[in-house]
């Protein structure tokens, strides 16, 4: 596996490193796992994935399309457990995609970057959810989620970095991560299970 050869050469990221992980792979009906993600933040693993069990009984076991979420009413949602927030930002998601006319194909093809600035433009999605959106709906393999607490964490224990400063600690990061590149998100899956952290949202995602 070539992303297992490159990361090694990192000696002390070799330390996270133990056999493979699940494949990063593109995947279908984005805006749904776009909403997905939203429905996960803040949430075990296993409470996630019953609110989006829950979720999808209310369209009879099947992906939602985006009208007929907007077209739910806001105390339906509510009703399977989640926040008036939560229930805002997923029809912001829903509305979103129905006016730009998202689509999978679209989101494959524009690159990280244009994919995180088109999608931050909806009220209750910010770059960390694009982000991971990116590595665990689009299949991208070079993605650093500099913003994860977690991956934060594991790096400074991993490098025994100064925290003093803020500002240097995050460049510091992403000097480190960048050595990684182009399997910077195969880094952030051996991070993640390294410090036994990862985000309910690729749980969810990947069931």
């Amino acid at each position: 596996m070539e992303y297992l050869e490159h990361l090694k050469k990192d000696k002390k990221l070799g330390i996270a490193i133990s056999g493979p992980v699940d494949e990063i792979v593109p995947r279908r009906h984005i805006a749904f796992l776009l909403m997905s993600s939203i429905m996960s933040q803040q949430l075990s693993t296993k409470v996630a994935a019953v609110i989006k069990q829950r979720f999808l009984a209310l369209y009879g076991g099947k992906i939602p399309k985006s009208q007929q979420v907007l077209d739910t009413a806001s105390e339906q949602l509510r009703a399977i457990g989640l926040s008036n927030a939560k229930v805002s930002y997923i029809k912001n998601v829903a509305a979103f995609c129905i006016e730009r006319k998202i689509t999978d194909k679209m989101l494959m093809a524009m690159d990280n970057e244009a994919v995180i600035e088109l999608l931050t433009e909806i009220k209750g999605v910010g770059r960390w959810t694009v982000e991971m959106l990116l590595m665990f709906s689009l299949g991208r393999e070079d993605v650093f989620a500099i913003d994860d607490w977690g991956l934060q964490n594991a790096v400074i224990k991993l490098y025994k970095l100064d925290t003093s400063d803020k500002k240097k600690l995050r460049e510091k990061i992403l000097r480190i991560s960048a050595k990684w590149s182009p399997y910077r998100s195969y880094a952030c899956l051996y991070l993640w299970r390294w410090k036994d952290n990862k985000p309910a949202v690729e749980e969810v995602i990947n069931k």
